[in-house]
């Protein structure tokens, strides 16, 4: 069948396909626009559960294999093939592209562009985890960060962080907290990582022969050892710092605070994965000396990125700030899980690429749901939303007991089998300050629940409280069902993960994997 031969490429495009119908179309808008970027959306998550449903576990490896050449000179093809862990995270995209738009359904002003942006974006996305070609790759990877410039420039929300210090003057010259202030930084600091992820890709290019930028020719060249340690630390810098990885990570809180719902959902939920996806899926799987050599160092760095970003997390008074601090923190678990280099880490790395992107999504989407009616983020003026907000403040709680670990949630699962591949690992000090990390979570997650809709506070001061409406449900119900499914039963989509794990560890380790993975 023409649409099962094609299935990547479908669902890569129905997005872009969606967003070129809105801009050929300007008299598109409202709910007109909003029912065609819904459509693409929804368009692409079936493609998504499509190849879930196609993907032949017993067979295992790429699947649903597409080529198309490009530039045969330099061997650029648009190579498309999907494995265990390509699916769980198309799945992912899928979700949080969907529910974002319905999330997204109040926007009034200039929505059919945001809208094309936002599907262009998601198309990159989808582009990335199925691209076999480190060329079209790395394009795909730019689509998907590129467009949040102006989505978060235009569209984003004016927010002020109070200047201390002796460098106060400074933060007042540059509008730290305001809109253009998060769109520039971010833009800036990903294309520093931009260009250092391009240089160790030319280098990759040259060293492997200079033939093809396929995925199988530069896994398999023998690259000097002295020229993966430099390349693996570019590539760890450039996709680390999309990835949230300390001290790179700054532009992130502020891209978070100041992006518009649907654009935090995206942010947190998929665009931050793709810089993890990248450090293992290229920087260790290509690079596997470099991997070595510099592992224990990603590994404390992974640590120090939960601890650091837990207690930033506690320290904010910002609701948004607090949910951005925690997305560093929780990317830190991801990180972790890939240093351990232990079929349990890797497997706890994918999964939490999941569950964090269905939490952290279903955190923006209250948080900006509260925001949309009490017009504040500050957490000490807030209080009591509960009595005004019931099934906010419910699925509020529901997000937070997932990203503090609690059995029966997809956080737990996640965050079980990374801690267990780092206690398997060489360094098995590493789970102490993880657990740590889960520890602070539970705090300052606990607090905010209380103190922005159970604790005592001026509820009746904000006369715009509601609980949410029609396409606000049916984003944070699907979002909270998916975290409770993934909680119950993990195999849905673990055992295509463990499926791909298995076959890649071996690849960088130069021999079996360390780690027994955990699996019914």
């Amino acid at each position: 069948m023409f649409w099962h031969a094609h299935l990547l490429s479908l669902t890569v495009a129905a997005p872009f396909v969606a967003a070129l119908v809105l801009l050929a179309a300007p008299d598109l808008k409202g709910a007109a626009a909003k029912t065609v970027a819904l459509v693409g959306a929804a368009a692409s998550f079936a493609g998504a559960i499509a190849v879930w449903a196609s993907y032949d576990l017993s067979q295992g490896g790429l699947q649903l294999v597409e080529q198309y050449a490009l530039v045969p000179a330099y061997g650029i093809s648009l190579h498309l093939a999907v494995d265990g862990w390509g699916v769980a995270l198309l799945l992912l995209t899928g979700v949080i592209i969907t529910t974002g738009v319905l999330a997204t359904w109040t926007l009034e002003v200039r929505e059919r562009e945001f809208l094309v942006l936002l599907l262009v974006l998601v198309s990159g996305v989808y582009g990335v985890f199925v691209s076999q070609d480190l060329f079209v790759f790395f394009l795909f990877y730019e689509i998907a960060v590129l467009p949040m410039y102006l989505l978060i420039g235009i569209w984003g929300s004016e927010g002020e962080v109070e200047a201390k210090g002796p460098f106060a003057f400074v933060w007042r010259r540059f509008k730290v907290g305001g809109r253009e202030y998060a769109a520039m930084k971010l833009t800036l600091m990903l294309l520093a990582g931009s260009a250092a992820i391009l240089v160790a890709i030319v280098a990759m290019f040259f060293a492997a022969g200079g033939t093809s930028f396929g995925f199988d020719t530069l896994q398999g060249a023998a690259y000097p050892r002295s020229m993966q340690l430099w390349a693996f630390v570019l590539l760890w810098f450039g996709f680390g710092s999309l990835g949230g990885v300390f001290p790179f990570h700054t532009w992130s809180p502020d891209g978070h605070a100041a992006a518009p719902t649907a654009v935090s959902m995206l942010h947190a939920g998929v665009l931050m994965k793709l810089g993890a996806f990248g450090v293992i899926r290229v920087g260790m799987m290509m690079l596997p000396d470099g991997a070595a050599y510099w592992v224990p160092y990603v590994g404390a760095v992974a640590v120090l990125n939960i601890v650091w970003g837990a207690m930033s997390a506690l320290a904010q008074k910002d609701l948004k700030y607090i949910i951005a601090y925690s997305s560093v923190s929780h990317m830190g678990v991801v990180m972790l899980g890939a240093a351990t280099l232990t079929q349990d880490g890797w497997n706890g790395a994918i999964y939490q690429m999941v569950a964090h992107g269905m939490m952290t999504g279903l955190f923006f989407a209250l948080v900006g749901l509260v925001y949309h009616r009490a017009h504040s983020r500050w957490v000490p003026g807030m209080g009591g939303f509960a009595k005004r907000m019931p099934g906010v403040a419910t699925f509020f709680v529901l997000a937070g007991l997932s990203s503090l670990g609690l059995p029966g949630l997809a956080g737990f699962v996640a965050e079980f089998l990374v801690f267990l591949g780092a206690w398997q690992s060489d360094h098995a000090w590493w789970a102490v300050p993880g657990i740590i990390g889960a520890f602070v979570t539970a705090v300052y997650v606990l607090r905010v629940g209380r103190d922005v809709f159970f604790g005592e506070g001026p509820a009746e001061g904000f006369e715009e409280l509601s609980d949410a409406k029609g396409t606000e449900w049916a984003a944070i119900v699907a979002l909270a069902a998916c975290l409770v499914l993934l909680g119950v039963y993990p195999n849905l989509v673990l055992e295509f993960i463990h499926q791909a794990t298995t076959e890649y560890l071996p690849l960088v380790l130069g021999s079996g994997a360390t780690g027994v993975a955990v699996l019914p």
